[in-house]
């Protein structure tokens, strides 16, 4: 952990109305992770936050204002912390602190019993909810605006990836063919923003969030998460109550291909900006090769028919 990130924090702290009267100097501060954002677990005597200090360049492609109204309306929803603090304009953000919560990693979908099928509840009550958020996660909207983000930084493709594109006009025509009301989605459910309490799962991270089909949280999470097949049936059949209809498990299906899709050029966006978290190349290359992997199944084109047939 560098003083450097603590340093950071700290001064972050001082700027924010909340904190104001507390003694800085005994608060704790540790770093908590994050692969675009700086996260932090800031604690005052008996009071614990967490406190999130926007990643640089992220005010590129990331609507801070549309991230605080989602996480207002989610912890409204119940399915997320508290929000105490949100400054639109920096993207600075202070959250409760969800006591004794496991944060997930694939390997805790793993080991940890009903997992799977928590997360499948807490999208289905995030999903179930009526909240509304401002913004609509349009998928091949995205797609583009992020291709324009890449071309501002000359930015290599991997090989084939806009006839990968043009292919997914197929399926950008079956998910048309009989549209759906939209619901409040998280969008963007890696493994660590779940937190797990046990009885019932937690959401955090609303960057990405919008109103959106609900079938893409499953489906991207069965991908974040490297789910088994049986892994992915525990969580699909907890949010559903039971089996879904082919409509259903196609549009999960799909949106499988589609989050690694849209999540390869979201890498290359990090590997562009010289983002040292990870090795976004590697991350991007990986992502857009299993998307061409289960596009090329038969089972794959089925799936897109189901959808089309409604």
């Amino acid at each position: 952990m560098s003083d450097q990130a603590i340093d950071s924090a700290r001064a972050a702290v001082l700027e924010i109305p909340l904190f104001r009267g507390i003694d800085i100097p005994a608060a704790s501060i540790r770093r908590l992770g994050g692969l675009t954002n700086l996260v932090f677990a800031v604690t005052h005597h008996d009071d614990h936050y967490v406190l999130r200090l926007p990643g640089k360049g992220t005010e590129e492609y990331i609507n801070r204002a549309n991230e605080a109204q989602a996480a207002a309306e989610a912890a409204r929803a119940g399915v997320s912390p508290e929000v105490l603090f949100a400054d639109p304009a920096t993207g600075v953000m202070v959250t409760r602190l969800v006591a004794g919560a496991v944060t997930m990693s694939p390997e805790k979908f793993k080991s940890i019993a009903g997992a799977p099928a928590r997360a499948g509840e807490v999208f289905r009550r995030l999903h179930q909810s009526g909240a509304t958020f401002k913004f609509r996660f349009e998928l091949f909207s995205m797609i583009d605006e992020y291709l324009k983000v890449l071309a501002t930084k000359k930015m290599e493709l991997p090989a084939g990836y806009h006839e990968v594109v043009r292919e997914a006009e197929t399926v950008r025509a079956a998910l048309a063919a009989h549209p759906l009301p939209l619901a409040a989605c998280h969008c963007d459910p890696l493994c660590e923003n779940f937190l797990d309490a046990g009885e019932r799962m937690w959401l955090v991270d609303w960057e990405y969030s919008g109103m959106n089909d609900p079938m893409w949280d499953l489906g991207d999470l069965a991908v974040e998460g490297q789910f088994t097949a049986q892994q992915e049936e525990e969580m699909i059949r907890a949010y559903f109550g039971g089996e879904p209809s082919p409509h259903d498990r196609g549009r999960i299906v799909i949106y499988k291909a589609m989050c690694d899709l849209l999540w390869t050029l979201w890498g290359l966006i990090q590997h562009a900006s010289q983002n040292p978290a990870d090795d976004f190349w590697a991350y991007a290359v990986n992502r857009f090769e299993r998307c061409k992997s289960l596009m090329s199944t038969p089972a794959f084109a089925e799936h897109v028919k189901a959808v089309a047939r409604g």
